[in-house]
């Protein structure tokens, strides 16, 4: 009905249309959602789900990340969404207010973002993984592909870099937004930076705060937050950070983030494959996807808080890695764990297992350290394993293939030990984590 104003037969064209997009987006009303795109190589999935908790107090939230496509916590599409079709999945979702999208290497090097621009971006680090693959040869070329989506933010937007790592430190001066800095002190580039009115979270002995505008907000003791594991799990004090400011920008207050996150219970659920730990009376199991030598740190500092006396560790290899990474997985597990069990990852990226058993044995015996080591290529049958040798006071550090069919077969587990347990007094069952505790400990 409206082309017979537009382009008569006879007279003059009138917009008609001008007034009905006028009416349906006035003036100062934006057309579109706000966008926050989180990538890095380690903790961008973390770091979303943590973004999307806190934006969920305010917003319809649409999700994407490794795990899957989410609306406001509920599960719409299992697998690996980190690519730019799952990106543009949400954002065409007529109900999601606002987007948090996890941008993960290959999907950026074969499609793009999904998005032209966003207004906040994160780069959590930029760390040794997926080097050798599709003419990405060094740190540099990686923090390249990173770079673009700190340089998709629009101009009035925050790109948050990680103060600590050189290289997303280094891409402050590239970029035409305003820039965010996170770190875990006050170093003199934080100091430099909220000195001029920027931006900045950091911890100040254990409280977690952020300056903006040279003005200090102390946002909680971060002992005090569950997703911190007491302050033991320093990777996601650092994940914290950046989800931290994203909320600020957002104009959250420092109690409303506060109050947000305590809600935040870190479990299978709300982190499926991320710091999943299950107790088994005097047995401990950690299952977490870490798969390269920058996770393989933060798992070794978060096992340093405890003790111990007997430490397994359940490591494999991705089939594409170049050998010298693979054999740092051997030699960092060697330096924690007295027992190593190699099993093998299902899709084996044109690598055979025996090539990656070598290769981790490479690195293993490098270390120096000796461990008892044992090759049992099946996942479950691995964890199996572990635990029917485990002797009380035992740590099992468990790297998974498959979250889905490794949490399933470690809760199905842990529920019939906690069947065989329900009678003993010093027993307790945590149903917000689901996970348990031993009493005594």
């Amino acid at each position: 009905g409206l082309s017979m104003h537009l382009a008569p037969t006879h007279g003059l064209a009138q917009n008609v249309a001008k007034p009905l997009i006028d009416m349906l987006y006035p003036a100062p009303k934006v057309a579109s959602i706000p966008i926050v795109a989180i990538t890095g190589t380690n903790g961008k999935t973390t770091v979303a789900r943590l973004v999307a908790h806190l934006m969920q107090a305010e917003h319809q939230v649409g999700l994407t990340t490794t795990d899957g496509i989410y609306f406001n916590n509920q599960l719409l599409y299992e697998g690996d969404c980190s690519g730019p079709q799952s990106a543009q999945a949400v954002l065409y979702h007529p109900e999601v207010s606002l987007a948090v999208l996890e941008c993960a290497r290959g999907g950026i090097l074969r499609s793009g973002l999904g998005f032209k621009q966003c207004d906040v971006s994160v780069i959590t680090n930029i760390t040794a993984d997926h080097l050798g693959l599709q003419d990405i040869e060094t740190l540099e070329d990686l923090a390249e592909v990173k770079a673009v989506v700190a340089r998709s933010t629009r101009k009035e937007g925050y790109a948050l870099l990680n103060a600590d790592d050189d290289r997303v430190y280094a891409l402050k001066n590239t970029l035409h937004c305003q820039v965010g800095l996170f770190g875990l002190n006050d170093s003199p580039r934080l100091k430099a930076h909220r000195d001029t009115g920027g931006l900045c979270a950091f911890l100040e002995n254990s409280f977690i705060v952020v300056y903006q505008q040279s003005q200090k907000s102390i946002i909680a003791d971060a002992r005090e937050l569950p997703a911190t594991f007491d302050g033991q799990a320093l990777c996601m004090i650092k994940n914290l950070l950046p989800a931290i400011l994203t909320a600020t920008i957002f104009n959250m207050s420092a109690a409303t983030i506060h109050q947000t996150l305590q809600a935040f219970i870190p479990s299978p659920n709300t982190m499926p494959g991320r710091l999943n730990l299950f107790d088994f009376n005097d047995v401990r199991v950690l299952l977490d996807y870490a798969h390269n030598a920058g996770a393989y740190a933060e798992i070794q500092h978060f096992l340093a808080q405890h003790d111990y006396k007997y430490k397994t560790g359940i490591i494999s290899a991705t089939g594409d890695r170049r050998d010298e990474d693979t054999k740092k997985l051997g030699y960092y597990a060697a330096t924690m764990f007295d027992t190593i069990i190699i099993r093998h990852n299902e899709d084996k990226r044109g690598n055979c297992n025996d090539r990656l058993t070598r290769l981790l044995q490479e690195g293993i015996a490098e270390a120096g350290t000796q461990p008892q080591v044992w090759v049992i290529s099946e996942e479950t049958a691995a964890i199996e394993h572990a635990l029917n040798q485990a002797k009380p006071n035992t740590f099992i550090f468990y790297s998974v293939d498959s979250v889905p069919v490794a949490l399933n077969f470690v809760q199905k587990k842990h529920q019939e030990y906690i069947a065989h347990n329900t009678n003993k007094r010093n027993y307790m069952y945590d149903s917000q984590r689901q996970t348990s505790y031993y009493w005594r400990r």
